[in-house]
Parts: structure tokens; C-alpha cells; sequence
């Protein structure tokens, strides 16, 4: 028994190993090599599959995070500030027009401004019935709104024109000017954020888009240009009598243009510069046109009198139409105008309690 017992040990005990020598240390490397290969090839293999796991599961929750973005905005038209400030770093469209992007972000600037007011000021519940009719309201006009500055924005790349840093500080500065003189920025500021939710940055970029929008209006009427000389030849000619030249023109011109006189008003009266233009005047001196800073026309005013702090003047406007009319044939026009959520549309306007 003990002998089957020290031949089975004798059996288990390894080898003793092989001497190494110059001739055997190439075939005793590769042995070790193999060894450690056992352990090596299963952790490189099961690296590679959690890399490929990693990125199965970042692209779906990327895919996940874009459909829930994409759902908040154009299925919830979500208008939160949170979505706002999104659509303000990622530019998404809203609508297009005649192949032109409207940014996202301009329309719920325009829409979240118009709701603080209202919300603010006017004391608008939003989830009450004339309050969600308000809304749509809104969203309507904001949505208009929108389309028109960048179709602007198209016709002013087209024909070359921009505003300038200094012709908007103008219109700012000449907006904060009040019969009791001119407003501090910083209180013209916090004014707009009161009444409008705007930042000072916000502010100025709707402002620049008003007034770019007021210089293609401008640009591309010709049929307003055309008239605008017709009157302009005829004041020349020796022509006082606004009232009259208004009447002729009338008659023989395609645009219909008007007359008015509104008595005594502050040489500070915010009407597109109107009322500073006739305080530049003498009594009975008529303008050349001028270009409302409002962007409803072009005007010539007659002085009619004028004391320390008020003019009194009469006009006659020159409308803008051109613009007005080729939105409105690229709304009707098929495909050219697409708007990318659906508003309720309102036939009348909804009225606050």
C-alpha cells in the first residue's frame, strides 16, 4: 500500500524545470508568453465590448434627449424660459419663408414678452379660457411678427443693407427722451424688463430688427418713392396747400395718400421724429420727405406754429405698401410660408376682463 501511495505522489510532484540555456531560451519565452496570453485575450475582448455598449447606450440617449426636445417644442410648443434659452444657443426654425429660417428663439421672444405684459400688468390668468385665448392671440402675432423680420432679413442680404451700431444707439437714445428730458439707459433698462421681460441685449436685437426691417420697406417701394417725388415737384413748383396737394395726388396717382393736422403737440412727441422735424422748421416751411422712424411712410410737414416746447404742424404721409403686399403673396403662395406648429387661429381679437 505505502508503495502505491509514494508512486501516486511521485506521479503529482512536477517536473523539475529544464535547464535554460542559449538554445532553449527562445522555446522557454514563447511557453511564458503563452501562459500570460490566457489572461490577457479575455480582458481586451470584454474592454472592447463595454466601449461598444457605451456608445449603443450614449447615441440612444442622445436620440431620446432630441425626440423629447423636438416633442417639447413642436408637438407641447413648450414656452417655458428653460426652452428658451435653448432655442437661443441651438437655432432650430420655427417656420420658413421663401427658403429663409425663422428662428425659434425669435418667436418665443416675442411671444414671452407680449404674455409678461400681459400677465404682469394686465393681470392675465393664462390658464383661464380668455387667457388661453390671449395666448393664441399672441402666438399669432408673435408668429407674424417673426416671419416678417426674416423675410426682411432675406430682401436685406439681397439688396445689401444692414444696421450699424450707431444708428441703433440713435433710436435707442432717441427713445429714452421724455418731455422731462432724456431717461437714464439703466432706468430705460429696467423699464423694459418690467413692462416687457427684455435684457438690454434682447431689447437691442428686437430693436435692430425693427429698424432693418423699416429700411427694406423703405428700399423696395418704389411705387411710395415715385409718389414721394410727385408731391416733392409740385411743393417745388410753389404748392403750399398740403390739404390740396394730398387731393390731387390722389387723383392721379395708384397710391392713396393722407392728410393730417393734430394741433399742438410736444417737440418730444414719440411719432417716428415727426413732431423733432417740425421744430426744425420755420413757420410755413415745408419739409422734403422724411423717413418715419416708425417705418409708416415717408412724410412732409408744413409748420404751423411752434412756442418753447410744442409745434403745430400739418402732413401728409406717403405709405408703405410693397413689403406689406409681397409678405402677404408669399403667405398665400403655396410652400413659400411654412409654418412648423400649428397656432389656433382667432377671427376676432379676445378681449381682457
Amino acid at each position: 500500500m505505502k508503495k502505491v501511495f509514494s508512486k501516486i505522489r511521485r506521479e503529482k510532484e512536477p517536473e523539475p524545470p529544464a535547464r535554460i540555456t542559449t538554445e532553449t531560451l527562445a522555446e522557454h519565452r514563447e511557453k511564458v508568453l503563452a501562459g500570460g496570453r490566457r489572461f490577457k485575450y479575455p480582458v481586451q475582448y470584454a474592454r472592447h465590448k463595454l466601449v461598444f455598449n457605451a456608445i449603443i447606450i450614449s447615441v440612444a440617449a442622445l436620440l431620446l434627449l432630441i425626440a423629447t426636445f423636438v416633442w417639447q417644442l413642436y408637438f407641447a410648443q413648450n414656452t417655458s424660459d428653460f426652452m428658451y434659452r435653448v432655442t437661443r444657443v441651438i437655432p432650430v426654425p420655427v417656420a420658413i419663408v421663401d427658403g429663409k429660417w425663422v428662428s425659434y428663439s425669435d418667436y418665443l421672444m416675442k411671444y414671452r414678452s407680449s404674455m409678461h405684459y400681459l400677465e404682469e400688468k394686465e393681470r392675465l390668468d393664462p390658464n383661464s379660457e380668455d387667457g388661453k385665448r390671449q395666448s393664441d392671440f399672441v402666438k399669432n402675432q408673435a408668429m407674424d411678427d417673426a416671419i416678417a423680420d426674416a423675410y426682411a432679413a432675406k430682401l436685406a442680404r439681397e439688396l445689401n443693407l444692414s444696421v450699424s451700431n450707431v444708428e441703433l444707439e440713435e433710436f435707442l437714445k432717441q427713445q429714452r427722451i421724455s418731455p422731462d428730458g432724456e431717461v437714464s439707459e439703466a432706468t430705460y433698462d429696467a423699464v423694459i424688463l418690467d413692462y416687457y421681460g427684455w435684457s438690454p441685449d434682447e431689447y437691442r436685437q428686437a430693436m435692430r430688427a425693427k429698424l432693418l426691417r423699416q429700411k427694406v420697406a423703405f428700399a423696395v417701394d418704389e411705387l411710395a418713392q415715385n409718389t414721394a417725388n410727385r408731391i416733392e415737384t409740385s411743393i417745388k413748383g410753389g404748392a403750399k396747400n398740403l390739404k390740396q396737394i394730398t387731393t390731387n395726388t390722389n387723383k392721379s396717382g395708384n397710391l392713396d395718400v393722407v392728410f393730417g393736422a393734430l394741433g399742438f403737440l410736444p417737440k418730444t412727441n414719440q411719432d417716428g421724429g415727426i413732431s423733432a422735424a417740425a421744430a426744425q422748421l420755420k413757420k410755413g416751411q415745408i419739409s422734403g420727405p422724411i423717413q418715419s422712424t416708425t417705418g409708416d411712410g415717408l412724410y412732409f410737414v408744413k409748420l404751423i406754429d411752434s412756442d418753447d416746447t410744442r409745434v403745430n404742424y400739418e402732413y401728409i404721409q406717403v405709405p408703405l405698401t410693397v413689403f406689406t403686399e409681397r409678405l402677404s403673396a408669399a403667405q398665400a403662395a403655396d410652400g413659400t410660408v411654412n409654418e412648423l406648429i400649428k397656432i389656433p387661429e382667432l377671427e376676432t381679437t379676445p378681449q381682457t376682463q
